[in-house]
């Protein structure tokens, strides 16, 4: 039985009875390794629905992310980047609903309930490789299209990977970016007091080499970023915290295999739930127990089923375990496809259920 239960402080809602989350770990724990170290082999899941294909041909599709409706789930959307011109956004169906042809924009991520002309909106951010700068907009629920809310063009670092993060301690809003160089900058997010959002550089700090994928864990306030062709760094998400870092797996040696893409968390009750990792080396995702040391728990592939090609190569990723109605019930994860057989790149959909539960 699934149960609503909080939201997580802004993050991407999540609805799963406890019981049933738990049960799930708890098997999921179990098979990462065969009794003597051997590995099992990735579980092979098939998508359901795909998205229409970028605009542009190439390597044009980047990162997704889903946003889920406030009060009709069944209305969430994808949005996604394209590398070669802008933003679009996807219903459910996979049909495009929008597309903003404003920019090379490489990775998207949101935040709920950030106050802007005294409301509660849902912001959306891109880093917009064209100009280095933060594209900024607003998710308007009535028509699920976007709305450009930025007081300013914001120029970052060489702009390359960026992911959003709400702090659960001061409730402010932030936007990191990344570089292909391993630089990554923090910036707070603020209404401006004209209903435009506004940011402004809070920290610095390096990483080492190319970094793209990162995602930050609002409850947990860490901070995780995919070093490419080294691993998956954890930090500090709060703009005073140290820059000493863990190592959470490696890519060569670990359980990746080169490029480490997009990164996603799976959030569930009292901190559990997962993070989740694109191993574009071998096109599988990787996931690992949100909670603690981050322990390995499985990984999975997208093979072709129900009409629709297998999953390659992939960039950015993400996930909800919100109900979004009859087809996802438990939630969706979303892959972007690097070798799309119907033509350019787009994005495809496997109910999260089919992943955790098996």
């Amino acid at each position: 039985m699934r149960t609503p239960l909080r939201s997580a402080s802004g993050v991407r809602t999540w609805i799963l009875a406890g019981a049933l989350w738990v049960s799930a770990l708890a098997v999921a724990s179990c098979q990462g390794d065969k009794p003597g170290g051997g590995a099992i082999p990735p579980l092979e899941v098939v998508a359901t629905v795909e998205t229409e294909p970028a605009p542009h041909a190439g390597d044009a599709a980047d990162d997704p992310v889903i946003w889920v409706h406030p009060t009709d789930p069944e209305m969430s959307t994808i949005i996604g980047t394209n590398k070669k011109g802008g933003l679009a956004v996807y219903d459910l169906t996979g049909r495009q609903i929008q597309y903003l042809p404003d920019g090379g924009m490489n990775n998207v991520d949101l935040r709920a309930g950030f106050p802007l002309a005294g409301q509660s909106v849902t912001l959306v951010t891109a880093g917009n490789r064209s100009h280095n700068s933060i594209a900024i907009y607003r998710v308007d629920p009535a028509t699920r299209r976007l709305e450009n809310v930025a007081a300013r063009v914001v120029t970052t670092l060489e702009a390359y990977g960026s992911c959003m993060y709400r702090s659960r301690t001061t409730g402010k809003y932030y936007y990191f970016v990344n570089s292909k160089t391993g630089n990554v900058e923090q910036w707070e997010l603020f209404d401006n007091g004209r209903g435009r959002v506004d940011a402004v550089k809070v920290r610095g700090f390096a990483v080492g080499s190319q970094t793209e994928g990162c995602v930050a864990d609002d409850e947990l306030g860490h901070f995780y970023i995919a070093e490419e062709t080294v691993g998956i760094w954890k930090y500090g998400a709060e703009p005073n915290a140290p820059t000493g870092r863990l190592s959470v797996d490696q890519a060569g040696g670990g359980r990746l295999v080169a490029d480490v893409e997009g990164l996603t968390i799976a959030y569930g009750p009292e901190g559990t739930g997962y993070l989740i990792a694109s191993s574009q080396g071998n096109s599988t995702y990787v996931l690992y127990r949100r909670e603690g040391d981050n322990a390995f728990v499985k990984a999975f592939r997208v093979v072709r089923g129900s009409g629709i090609d297998a999953v390659s190569d992939t960039d950015g990723i993400d996930v909800t375990t919100a109900n979004l109605g009859p087809a996802f019930p438990s939630g969706v994860f979303v892959a972007q496809d690097g070798r799309n057989d119907a033509g350019n790149q787009n994005y495809k959909l496997v109910p999260w259920h089919h992943i955790v539960h098996k």
